[in-house]
């Protein structure tokens, strides 16, 4: 999350308020902030719960922590956001839904996109009988050298 906390700006919540509507959400008072905050300013965000809520508490809105969790899994299914697993441990929920690869700064914990034009894959293993490929998610690990 940016590290400017001020309180949304109409333009933002405006934005928030379509992002919610093209998915067919109701837009509680949590859900505005929540999505104002994740697309007011029309960037790309990849955000943790944590991140997002903390984000929340700064702008001076009141969410609590499981609410945040809860939104962010109905963004998700409404197909708003994806969610990007990093390990067993960690979750990532990314505002831009097409598929594409992501860099995964290890030592500062911080997800972003890769270059998905300098992707290649050239061929995936078949999957089990009677399962289907259902997403290929990419995520390079990244550390500083020296």
């Amino acid at each position: 999350m940016s590290t400017d906390y001020a309180p949304p700006t109409e333009e933002a919540v405006i934005r928030g308020t379509r992002w919610l509507a093209r998915a067919g959400l109701r837009p509680t008072r949590q859900r505005l902030s929540l999505a104002a905050l994740l697309v007011g300013d029309g960037a790309d965000r990849h955000v943790t719960a944590e991140g997002l809520y903390s984000a929340t508490k700064h702008s001076g809105e009141k969410v609590a922590l499981a609410t945040v969790y809860n939104t962010l899994r109905a963004f998700c299914d409404a197909g708003l956001m994806q969610e990007v697993m990093v390990d067993g441990t960690r979750s990532y929920f990314d505002t831009r839904t097409d598929d594409h690869p992501h860099f995964f700064w290890e030592d500062r914990g911080e997800l972003q996109d890769a270059p998905a034009d300098q992707l290649e894959i050239s061929r995936l293993p078949a999957p089990p009988e009677g399962a289907e490929i259902a997403r290929v998610d990419v995520v390079i690990r990244l550390r500083r050298r020296g």
